[in-house]
This record gives C-alpha cells, sequence and structure tokens, in this order.
C-alpha cells in the first residue's frame, strides 16, 4: 500500500474519498457551440481525470447574465444539462466522484456576453482591465450596481443551478466565491460600497453568501457544498483593505455552523510581503479558525502537498495545472514518475490539442 498522506482515502461526511489528490476547476473554453454545453470531447477530458478524489469542474455559469469567458459551459439550458449529465455518467461509471463549480462573474464581464447589457456588481464601480471576447480584448465598461431584486434573483439562480446539478447526479457543487468574481466583489470592501443591508459592515457585505446557503437548505444537501475562497488576492481591482481578512475570518467561522462539505482556500497567488493588509499563510490561518475539511489550493508539488497533509494543516490539496498535462495524476505521484509538463498555448483554444492528448504515464 502506497503510504503518501496524498494517496490516503479521506471521508467527508457521508462522501468516502479515494485520495486527497483534487482536480481544482480549469476554465478551458471547449463548449463553442451554440447552446455553450459540454460535448464528447469535456466527457473524455474529465473521464480521463476520473481518479482524483474529487473532480472539480470548470467554472458553470448559473445563468446567461453570469458569463464573463468565452465557451463556458452553463448550467442553465437543457442542452448545458445534457451535456453535464453525459459527463457525469461517464466519470461514475470509472468510479470517479465529480462537483460542479457555480460560479457568477459579476462585474468582470462584458456586453457582448450579456446581450448588450451591462454587468451586475455590487456597486457601480468600473473593474478596469479587459475581457476576452469574440472580437478580442474589449474594455471592460462601467457595471450596473445590482438592485434588490437582482440579489435575489441571483440567489434563485445559484439554487436552480445547484438543484439542476444534483437532479443531473454530481456528488456535489462548489460555491465560487473567490477570485474576484460576484460574491468576492460583495465581500470587499473596494468594490462594494452599497449602504444598504448587503454593504457597509462585514456582515453586510457577506451576507449574500449566506442568504444562498440558506435559501439552499433542505433543497439541496448542504453537506455536497463546498465554497472557494481567495482572502489575499489582490488584483482584478479588487485592493486589500484592513477590512478584508477580518471578513474572511468572519465568514469562514461562521460557515462552522453549517454542515458544508469543505472550505476550499487559495494560498497567494503573487506575493503579498510587500502588500499591505495581506494574509501571507491563508491554509495556516483558516486552519486555525475553521473546524470542518479544509482543502488547499496554488503551486503545491507533491512533496509539498503531502507535508501540508502530514502537517495536518489541510485535509485536501487541489491541483490545477498538473492536471491539465497529466491525467493520471494520483499514479503518477503513486510511481513517483516524472509530471509532463502543461502547454500553456493551448489552454483556452478549441479542439482536444491540449485538452485530452495528453497521455497517461504507462503509456508514455
Amino acid at each position: 500500500m502506497n503510504t503518501q498522506a496524498l494517496l490516503q482515502p479521506y471521508t467527508m461526511h457521508d462522501l468516502t474519498l479515494r485520495n486527497r489528490v483534487i482536480m481544482a476547476p480549469l476554465t478551458r473554453s471547449r463548449a463553442n457551440n451554440p447552446t455553450w454545453s459540454p460535448t464528447d470531447l469535456h466527457v473524455d477530458y474529465y473521464t480521463q481525470r476520473a481518479s482524483a478524489g474529487i473532480i472539480i469542474t470548470e467554472g458553470a455559469p448559473v445563468s446567461p447574465m453570469a458569463i464573463g469567458y468565452m465557451y463556458t459551459p452553463g448550467i442553465y439550458n437543457d442542452a448545458q444539462k445534457k451535456g453535464w449529465e453525459k459527463v457525469v455518467k461517464a466519470v461514475h461509471k470509472q468510479g470517479g466522484c465529480i462537483f460542479m463549480q457555480l460560479w457568477h462573474v459579476g462585474r468582470v464581464s462584458h456586453p457582448s456576453f450579456l446581450g448588450g447589457r451591462l454587468p451586475l456588481a455590487p456597486s457601480a464601480l468600473h473593474p478596469g482591465g479587459k475581457a476576452f471576447t469574440a472580437t478580442g480584448a474589449q474594455e471592460r465598461v462601467m457595471p450596473q450596481a445590482m438592485t434588490l431584486a437582482d440579489i435575489q434573483a441571483t440567489i434563485q439562480d445559484f439554487t436552480a443551478a445547484a438543484i439542476s446539478a444534483f437532479n443531473i447526479g454530481f456528488d456535489g457543487v462548489e460555491i465560487h466565491s473567490s477570485n474576484g468574481y460576484l460574491f468576492h466583489q460583495f465581500f470587499n470592501d473596494s468594490s462594494n460600497q452599497r449602504t444598504d443591508a448587503y454593504g457597509g459592515s462585514i456582515e453586510n457585505r457577506a451576507r449574500l453568501l449566506f442568504e444562498l446557503l440558506d435559501n439552499l437548505e433542505g433543497k439541496v444537501p448542504l453537506n455536497r457544498v463546498g465554497l472557494r475562497f481567495n482572502p489575499s488576492m489582490h488584483t482584478r481591482s479588487l485592493a486589500l483593505t484592513k477590512t478584508t481578512i477580518p471578513t474572511f475570518d468572519y465568514i469562514i467561522n461562521k460557515l462552522n455552523n453549517y454542515p458544508v462539505a469543505y472550505v476550499h482556500v487559495s494560498e497567494p497567488f503573487s506575493p503579498v510581503d510587500d502588500v499591505p493588509f495581506a494574509e501571507p499563510n491563508i491554509t495556516q490561518r483558516y486552519r486555525k479558525i475553521y473546524k470542518g475539511t479544509l482543502m488547499t489550493n496554488n503551486n503545491f508539488t507533491q512533496k509539498s502537498g503531502n507535508a501540508i497533509i502530514e502537517a495536518g494543516t489541510a485535509d485536501l490539496v487541489a491541483y490545477g495545472r498538473y492536471y491539465i498535462s497529466n491525467p493520471d495524476l494520483p499514479a503518477r505521484f503513486a510511481q513517483h514518475a516524472p509530471l509532463t509538463p502543461p502547454d500553456r498555448s493551448t489552454f483556452y483554444t478549441p479542439g482536444p490539442k491540449g485538452y485530452t492528448d495528453y497521455p497517461n504515464w504507462a503509456g508514455v
């Protein structure tokens, strides 16, 4: 038996994972069809990676207003649901476990994705930067501040998407409350300057997330709902402030009152030693606060992944780029085999190249 910590099974509520090597959500932009639906190519891609402890899918927009990137397969029309159902069945046939990441990009979208409408955001504050659209990179625009009706509609969109995911057969869902997207925009007081019940205090800025969880209760199993956070992120116009880390402390501590599947945190994407108000050791900090299953992410190797589990700092480790080019990643870890480097030029391009053509170690 392989004694590596990463390769040990893990029990998460009523779900037993075959190992602790998690496939992180990865936008790959392969749903280039009129309905932006998963295809047989997606079936192959995810099935190849079914040996992960959990596959977390690429972010699936929960509504047409949630879209912000090209050819990202959603979960709001019948064609998308049928496509995802094929993916789930194929992964389960291989004994795999698969969660769907539910996504709304908020203000970093562009009218070209939204039928000419303005992106929705907590406040009408320009995000800066460019959106990559069908006609190339375009400057982002001033978003529209969400009305109370927009907020409630968004809660219903996420709820409907979660229900659909479970009806299709997904083992769980992950709420994408990270990386500068809609929930993260509400959390951060540099992007949320509302004066109503969804802005101002830490409790108010976190309200949207907890209203969603409260709405999900009784409709889907909360012990199969994960949440992702990136507390020290300081790009995409989300400036860290003195309330940023206290806000995540509040959110993640409050999640101890909810029987969720896991909390998924990202270590800083770039060095934060000189960034005011940043926390450089995210997993270590939230291991002390959160009592449930803690998943960590960002630039872990086989060695560092084993080490952080052995130390008890994390329970699960999510790998992104390694999973792009090593579909059999747990087997490679078991054999201490070399890892194939990913071809970055094919991360977001159509077709199988750089998507389903990476071989297993035994096939090299």
